[in-house]
């Protein structure tokens, strides 16, 4: 039996993750592209107007001002953007009766902990960029839309953007030595299973907050350990001779970073069913699609 046609609205459709998700989207569902500036979350006319009185069953919001130093020089722009902006689309969401989707962050927890955080830790964001996210999450809860879901993820890559693998691979191709902090650790993510996580919880109708990062634990030092010898395993050259541990102090940067970014999964394993992949398995299968297009590092 066919499924019935889903009418969605896709904001920040151009971004890393809003590729991957109209890239896996089953076929029953039809998109309709957003992206910034262009479309400004921040102005209600324009969201109720194009988003609430589209006609549209789904929103996805994969759009934010992501630029974690840049928030805490223009918090008010961050507070728009990330804040402001989801609470209008639960507005227009509510207007439409359709299931809003919103992208949100580690950066809300104070990244103190000692435990994976669970949805119902308490939050204490130390940035801009995370406060203004805690915004956007508190928007659409208050809003009293029916069916939504807010899920948080960390250490976000994958094709289509800007992400740490890229990164680590165009500096090992072009530097001999590579400094990277190991006192913060987290759970690296592929948009591919973010992506197809979406839709896990969307077909069990599993609405509310949930966190989903690949599995495992590492720090960005032994993160970018693996990423480069993967790369080179598989046949890649590198320059880098020097791949150094640092701390946090030693690259001080305006916004404070979690120290501890390491998420409960579970609440999302128990609506879905689903086991979620390791984040060296998800690696694996990134840098094998890197290599299907004959993509240099950069």
């Amino acid at each position: 039996m066919s499924s019935q046609p889903v009418r969605a609205a896709l904001i920040g459709a151009s971004g890393m993750l809003g590729q991957m998700v109209r890239e896996v989207a089953p076929d029953h569902y039809h998109w309709s592209d957003f992206d910034l500036p262009a479309f400004d979350l921040s102005l209600r006319g324009q969201v109720l107007s194009e988003i609430g009185r589209g006609g549209f069953d789904l929103i996805v919001n994969c759009a934010a001002y992501t630029d974690v130093d840049g928030c805490e020089s223009n918090p008010e722009l961050a507070n728009r953007v990330n804040g402001d902006g989801p609470g209008l689309l639960a507005e227009a969401a509510k207007l439409s009766g359709a299931t809003l989707v919103h992208i949100s962050t580690d950066y809300v927890f104070d990244g103190l902990a000692t435990r994976p955080y669970s949805e119902t830790s308490a939050t204490g964001p130390r940035s801009a960029y995370g406060r203004s996210k805690l915004l956007g999450e508190e928007e659409i809860l208050g809003s009293r839309l029916e069916k939504f879901l807010i899920i948080r993820t960390s250490w976000l890559f994958g094709p289509g953007g800007k992400n740490f693998v890229e990164t680590m691979l165009r500096l090992a191709t072009e530097r001999e030595e590579l400094r990277v902090v190991d006192d913060q650790v987290g759970s690296p993510t592929y948009t591919a299973d973010l992506a197809q996580a979406i839709f896990a919880l969307l077909e069990k109708k599993a609405y509310g907050l949930f966190h989903f990062a690949n599995a495992g634990v590492c720090s960005w030092y032994q993160f970018s350990r693996e990423i480069v010898r993967k790369y080179v395993e598989s046949g890649g050259e590198v320059a880098l001779q020097r791949h150094l541990a640092i701390t946090t102090a030693d690259y001080p940067l305006p916004a404070a970073r979690p120290a501890y970014s390491v998420f409960s999964t579970a609440k999302y394993q128990a609506a879905t069913g689903k086991a979620i992949p390791s984040w060296q398995d998800a690696l694996d299968r990134y840098l094998v699609r890197r290599r299907q297009l004959n993509r240099p590092a950069r």
